[in-house]
């Protein structure tokens, strides 16, 4: 997926618009532990405490300059993808309905309640959840707003950018991207390719929904149930075509991490940096400590993705439970 300099730099002016670029810190205790430089993208410093919102704001304002006479969306999530529909069709004046399935993470929902959004509950998983939101699109006549798409991807690539710009003397060596649907992993490339760097590119799953990683090694698109229980950012069963085919062709390894090594590294992540971070905030670090006798004295790159974990949960975690 290539994008041109006028788009990335308009999707700058996009994102830039609604907020700041978001930092990256060098944090010593990471550092100490993983023995090479690490350098976080704090993507949970976001207004909607996630990346995702980055690729609402563009493919909301080119929807409104090419169709606008929408003025209802659905859209189906498990949360961060939620927040980001929510929070840029506020910006434009459209109503918003916002398919989850049952049992999703209660903050997440009131944050997207608190944006406005309609919040309808259906079905066990995101699958279930993305084929209701298509049928009420259907029934009622609306703008369904995908979960991976070009004009996301642009978006979601100005947190790369931005990334790879303020390190453009001394690039990492590798980064660590989070996989759900693959937007991240997607924009990271657009990224790379946009600012002309080498830095090698690793997609972390969970070892309980690994359908992008057995997909990255069959080559071609596998489905694989998705049963994690902490990093519900991550729990997809069916790789998206376009998503796989970015993954394909940019991705070093596609790796996986547990909930257990999640939930150490969202352990890490707050007693290294005091940082909070969802379980698919978390993954990138804990692949990166899977990893870390190959990228000993190197430069690390790690995506904290998001940081909207329910509190027990993350009371949870920390004690260990």
């Amino acid at each position: 997926m290539r994008f041109t300099r006028e788009e990335i730099e308009a999707a700058q002016r996009t994102v830039h618009a609604a907020m700041p670029p978001t930092p990256q810190y060098r944090w010593p205790l990471l550092s100490q532990r993983l023995g090479a430089t690490v350098w976080a993208k704090h993507e949970n410093h976001t207004p909607v405490g996630a990346f995702k919102i980055r690729g609402g704001l563009t493919y909301f304002e080119t929807l409104a300059r090419e169709q606008p006479q929408v003025r209802h969306v659905i859209s189906a999530t498990r949360g961060n993808h939620g927040q980001s529909v929510g929070f840029a069709s506020q910006r434009h004046g459209l109503a918003t309905t916002i398919v989850v399935p049952h049992g999703n993470s209660r903050e997440k929902n009131a944050a997207m309640r608190a944006l406005g959004v309609t919040l309808v509950e259906h079905g066990d998983d995101f699958q279930a959840a993305a084929e209701h939101a298509a049928v009420l699109a259907e029934r009622d006549a609306l703008h369904r707003v995908p979960s991976f798409h070009r004009e996301l991807v642009r978006g979601v690539s100005t947190a790369y950018v931005e990334f790879f710009s303020a390190l453009k003397d001394t690039p990492p060596d590798v980064l660590f991207v989070p996989i759900g649907l693959g937007s991240g992993f997607a924009g990271a490339a657009a990224a790379r390719a946009h600012c002309g760097v080498s830095t090698k590119l690793i997609g972390v799953v969970s070892a309980h929904a690994t359908a992008y990683r057995d997909s990255f090694r069959a080559r071609r698109a596998v489905e694989s149930p998705a049963t994690t229980l902490l990093a519900d950012g991550m729990a997809c069963r069916t790789p998206v075509p376009e998503s796989l085919d970015v993954i394909l062709r940019e991705a070093d390894d596609v790796i996986t991490v547990t909930d257990d090594e999640v939930a150490q590294a969202m352990r890490v992540l707050f007693s290294d940096t005091h940082n909070v971070a969802e379980g698919a905030g978390a993954a990138a670090l804990a692949g990166a400590l899977q990893q870390q006798e190959r990228w000993r004295g190197k430069t690390m790159g790690i995506a904290l993705s998001g940081g909207n974990v329910d509190a027990d949960m993350f009371a949870g975690v920390l004690g260990g439970r």
